[in-house]
């Protein structure tokens, strides 16, 4: 994969790493939606607009009424999807979609940012990418059944910013259940 981009993963996990069960998430936090709409619509340049990589069950798992997810460009990974969905870009892997927004790519021209928002087995291959990569981490600080998990993030290659004006600072609640934002920076090597 081209070392130029840089990958911004944007997850929600609870105390087990767990991101997802059944196809949806297992809580509902509006502020958590806030935060990753912002962070993934606002663009550092006002000509371009950023761009979501989401495996095939994630854009599944997005309530239809809602598909693509507007003002960024949506690219699905899939190597059984034989239609593309309207408004969206396919792509069979992660290094292909990449590749489609940098440099040499057809949409290099139109992107700002890169952000990664599932799944799990994306996630991982995400942060072993090797080049720049970031996590936006909504830790949900309650226990819930999961079947999907967010990779434990591995804290030699992953340092986590103490200030990051990305996102606001501190211990919100919703609904009885608490959370924070964390951010996390892949270190060079």
């Amino acid at each position: 994969m081209p070392a130029k981009a840089k990958l911004n993963l944007v997850v929600a996990a609870c105390n087990n790493r767990g991101i997802g069960i059944g196809g949806s998430l297992p809580w509902r936090l509006k502020k958590d939606i806030e935060v990753f709409k912002r962070i993934t619509t606002e663009s550092k340049n006002p000509d371009k607009t950023n761009v979501l990589i989401m495996g095939r069950k994630t854009w599944t798992s997005i309530p239809e009424r809602f598909r693509p997810l507007p003002k960024r460009i949506n690219i699905i990974l899939s190597r059984t999807m034989t239609e593309t969905p309207t408004g969206t870009y396919m792509a069979r892997s992660l290094e292909e979609a990449v590749s489609m927004v940098t440099e040499n790519g057809n949409l290099a021209d139109k992107v700002s940012s890169v952000y990664i928002i599932g799944g799990s087995s994306v996630y991982k291959e995400a942060m072993d990418f090797a080049g720049p990569c970031r996590i936006y981490l909504t830790r949900v600080l309650a226990d819930f059944d999961c079947d999907t998990f967010f990779p434990e993030i591995n804290t030699d290659k992953f340092i986590k910013l103490q200030n990051c004006e990305d996102v606001p600072a501190g211990r919100f609640t919703e609904n009885g259940i608490g959370f924070e934002f964390e951010v996390y920076d892949k270190v060079d090597n």
